[in-house]
């Protein structure tokens, strides 16, 4: 799992000129806050991906806890970072105005442990089910996860809503799981 390198980042320079658009100032300071933070550790990883990745093996056998708080936040390539962060700025800019930005906070912290919690025992499963060893070493990064988390915490707060994804009109609630189909199309793994 390595970055490509060498080239322009194309989804990282569309991702601010979408934050341009919106504003800093009308972006509430947790939302702000999770998008600088993943911009940054973008631009600047504390480690390479291999050593901040989460999986059953990494995570849970060699109890490196450490990987639940940084995986969510490192990205694969500027397209990953760039869909996730799109997506965390609607969320978030919603959310967090309903919320407060404290409890939104808690939300983020909690949802980040949580997913890469359930993302080790769905992979443990697996291993179990398909007698498969290979799953456990299955490394995943990203905020796809949280947003998924936070979408469906969206969609309690604002049910009977209508979401665009990838330019079709689909009912709120079934609109997280058509995106996390839509992601996995998009970004495999």
């Amino acid at each position: 799992m390595q970055r490509r390198q060498g080239r322009v980042n194309a989804g990282l320079l569309l991702l601010l000129y979408q934050i341009s658009q919106i504003g800093l100032q009308n972006i509430p300071s947790v939302t702000l806050g999770v998008l600088v933070l993943n911009i940054f550790l973008f631009l600047n990883p504390l480690k390479p991906l291999s050593e901040v990745c989460i999986s059953v093996n990494e995570g849970f056998h060699r109890r490196d806890w450490q990987r639940l708080l940084l995986s969510p936040v490192h990205h694969a390539d500027d397209w990953h970072l760039y869909y996730n962060m799109v997506s965390m700025l609607w969320k978030g800019i919603m959310l967090e105005r309903k919320l407060g930005s404290t409890w939104f906070a808690y939300i983020i912290v909690v949802f980040s442990v949580l997913v890469g919690v359930v993302y080790m025992v769905l992979e443990f499963m697996l291993v179990k089910i398909l007698d498969d060893p290979s799953y456990e070493m299955n490394c995943a990064v990203g905020f796809s996860g949280v947003l998924f988390a936070l979408k469906v915490l969206n969609n309690y707060y604002n049910p009977g809503r209508v979401s665009s994804v990838l330019g079709f009109h689909i009912p709120s609630k079934y609109a997280c799981w058509v995106e996390l189909v839509a992601i996995h199309l998009i970004s495999p793994g």
